[in-house]
């Protein structure tokens, strides 16, 4: 499997969840020698090549900066696609043409793809995102192939729900957003899974 310095990756989202990442990266760090390997190389990150070869992450974020967090430098990669012939234009266009990037901002404002980060460890925290990975993994829907589940179900919560700012606070809102997960309203959205009979 091909490795790749995690400081080369670049990023094709502009947000993350912090929440999330510090959970993984306490989790890595919690490992180590055959354990740790195991489990660097169970997510692989998905990458497409563009212009100057530049290596972009289309997926596992959240993985790749609590590697980085963790003190891990390098991880293994997939290449998905090799777009380095493209202008920057046909690249971007190409990117969201296949739903591989996420030009948003916490607040639902676009942004320019010149603005996006360089290295994936610098994005924006937004709590929804960390919310919506609470509420999948607390069984409010199921994880599916969708590209960018995570950020629809993060603008389902954003618009119904206030956010939290402590721990206490988050824990309560997720058992409110998984209840709403599993609601109604949530029906379209990937992985909706309905109320409990």
């Amino acid at each position: 499997m091909k490795m790749i310095e995690i400081a080369r990756l670049r990023p094709t989202q502009v947000t993350h969840g912090e929440r999330e990442i510090r959970a993984k990266t306490k989790a890595y760090r919690s490992l180590s020698g055959h354990e740790l390997q195991m489990a660097i190389a169970e997510k692989p990150i998905p990458i497409v090549l563009g212009p100057r070869t530049a290596p972009y992450a289309i997926d596992h974020h959240h993985v790749a900066t609590a590697l980085w967090h963790a003190d891990i430098k390098s991880m293994p990669v997939v290449l998905v696609r090799d777009l380095s012939l493209l202008s920057r234009a046909e690249f971007w266009l190409t990117m969201e043409n296949h739903q591989w990037t996420y030009p948003y901002g916490g607040d639902g404002q676009r942004v320019a793809f010149t603005d996006m980060h360089e290295h994936v460890w610098e994005l924006a925290d937004d709590e929804f995102r960390s919310l919506s990975a609470s509420v999948r993994d607390a069984g409010g829907y199921e994880k599916t192939a969708v590209p960018l589940e995570e950020f629809r179900w993060a603008d389902f919560f954003r618009r119904r729900l206030p956010m939290s700012v402590s721990d206490g606070d988050f824990e309560a809102l997720v058992r409110k957003a998984v209840r709403l997960a599993k609601s109604r309203a949530a029906l379209g959205l990937p992985g909706y899974i309905g109320p409990a009979d």
